[in-house]
């Protein structure tokens, strides 16, 4: 019905590409490459705020094209070639080598088609590009744009359900190198139909704007209901746990047709999530993803966590052959908490269950700064400073160290006086663990170290060590009071660490991280406009 809808559309429309576009009476909005005509009276979603998720799209593809997309014999985008300098040594040099265009975009809830005019204007190497929608207001506003960036030789606009266009080529046998899911709210209901839609070794690119579900202390029971876990509600660690939990909902949703899911970029971005995943066929590595996947205990006084995998896979030598290592897959153990907190008799809440795997792949983001660096200019990509900021600081996060803490909530549990972040970093250095910044939050660290050695660290941080004079001055049934009257104890048990290597002199864990922070990069957007934020649903 909506395919003989359009054709009908489109008759009544006389073919676009013959009616001639009176200027006047569009608003021409130029961002990157395109430039898109708007009606005086705006009926089609458009949001400029959004132009960092479109330059970063166009940046990852051409990251991913480079890395993965010629595994299917497309050949590789360049090659070193050896000559001889001068002096007759040898010196490796870049030659580039032409491809033919070979990438099939789908841009399934394309509004106005500026991201797929886009993609068709600055991706080198794409064949075809399919803008869907299924307004037919905003399926006119695509063609019109199509016809006057010049770019009907590689996009064109499709009025239909995305659900529906998606099976619908599944069951066509069309598959799509890329696919590009940012819909207004969750993306739950267009996975299943991109899983089985996405070429072997694809990149999907996935936007969830509903933060108040998937980040909010609101509704746990609508985000159980479409992420299939809880976020840490109440917690600063939130939004992470809300791309854990959409990485958790795409990796399930792979694993029924034996399909594996890749984080190569995963951000929290102001108001919404967006992540980059390759999706490739792997029966294999299915079975890693219970141990992949995750439920956290975090309490809800004093904020510490811990996290439980699902699964444990233990590696033992073959029986014929003892060289050949195998792979053992059984159930988790756990729990790794007592019912209350050891620290300070808090209730635990549960998270999850949501991925717990690395939210990043350093190559793929090392070469996405690159291109971003080296082939893009501000003109056309108005946000490259805040790319290289966010990029940057997501390419130093720890992998193995799933959520964050703010050490000014730290202090402010323990009523002290808030230590700089260099000295909190220097303090579990010294002890062995390791920390980063997180590009989530500012003032926040990513750290390996246990609960205990952070609140032993945060302890010694303040200049005044006189214990009992700190709890003379709280109140015996504070979080903080009974951390500080339980954490000897509790030190005197634990052999995780050695408590007199303890030094707040600066080290190699310090020194990364006040390097990072003096580093003149856009790390954090400021509100560009007034009453900024997302913007209405369109009418």
């Amino acid at each position: 019905m909506l395919r003989a809808a359009f054709t009908r559309f489109r008759a009544n429309l006389g073919g676009i590409g013959r009616k001639q576009i009176n200027i006047d009476d569009y608003n021409v909005v130029k961002e990157g490459s395109a430039k898109i005509l708007f009606e005086k009276e705006e009926t089609v979603f458009y949001n400029p705020i959004q132009q960092f998720n479109r330059d970063l799209s166009v940046t990852c593809i051409k990251a991913w094209d480079n890395l993965y997309g010629s595994r299917k014999g497309k050949g590789k985008t360049s090659l070193k070639k050896v000559e001889e300098n001068d002096n007759g040594e040898p010196v490796a040099k870049r030659q580039k080598i032409e491809r033919k265009p070979y990438i099939k975009i789908l841009e399934a809830l394309s509004a106005t088609g500026l991201r797929a005019i886009r993609y068709a204007h600055e991706i080198p190497h794409v064949k075809e590009i399919v803008a869907n929608d299924l307004l037919p207001a905003a399926v006119e506003s695509i063609e019109r744009n199509i016809e006057y960036n010049g770019v009907t030789d590689k996009c064109r606009a499709n009025l239909d359900d995305a659900n529906v266009l998606m099976y619908r080529n599944k069951s066509e046998n069309k598959t799509y190198n890329v696919i590009d899911l940012d819909p207004y709210g969750t993306v739950t209901p267009f996975v299943d139909a991109a899983m089985q839609s996405i070429e072997d070794n694809g990149l999907m690119l996935v936007t969830c704007t509903d933060l108040s579900v998937l980040a909010g202390n609101g509704y746990p029971e609508k985000c159980f209901a479409l992420y299939g876990g809880v976020n840490m509600v109440g917690h600063e660690s939130t939004h992470e746990s809300a791309l854990r939990l959409v990485l958790n909902l795409l990796s399930q949703t792979a694993a029924k047709y034996k399909k594996t899911v890749e984080p190569l970029l995963s951000l929290s971005i102001d108001f919404y999530v967006r992540v980059f995943i390759r999706v490739k066929t792997a029966p294999i590595e299915v079975k890693n993803l219970q141990s992949k996947t995750m439920i956290t205990y975090h309490c809800s006084q004093c904020g510490s966590y811990h996290n439980q995998p699902l699964g444990r896979i233990t590696e033992r030598e073959g029986k014929k052959n003892p060289s050949k290592i195998q792979l053992k897959y059984s159930v988790a153990q756990g729990p790794p908490v007592n019912r209350k907190c050891e620290f300070c008799g808090g209730t635990f809440h549960l998270a999850g269950p949501m991925y717990g795997g690395p939210l990043h792949n350093h190559e793929f983001i090392k070469e996405v700064l690159r291109i971003n660096r080296e082939e893009h200019g501000d003109e056309i990509y108005g946000t490259r400073k805040r790319i290289e900021g966010m990029l940057t600081l997501a390419s130093n996060e720890i992998a193995e160290a799933p959520f964050y803490f703010s050490p000014n909530h730290v202090a402010s549990i323990l009523k002290l006086q808030v230590p700089a972040l260099k000295t909190v970093v220097a303090g579990l250095g010294s002890l062995g663990y390791d920390c980063s910044l997180t590009h989530a939050q500012p003032s926040t660290l990513k750290s390996n170290a246990p609960w205990g050695a952070i609140w032993y660290v945060m302890r010694e941080c303040d200049t005044n060590k006189d214990l009992k004079q700190k709890l003379s001055k709280m109140k015996s049934g504070t979080p903080g009071y009974k951390i500080l009257m339980n954490l000897d104890e509790w030190l005197k048990t634990q052999t995780m660490f050695d408590q007199d290597k303890l030094s707040f002199e600066q080290n190699e864990q310090s020194g990364t991280v006040e390097k990072l922070r003096k580093l003149k990069i856009v790390r954090y957007q400021e509100n560009p406009t007034k009453n900024w934020g997302p913007k209405a649903r369109p009418k």
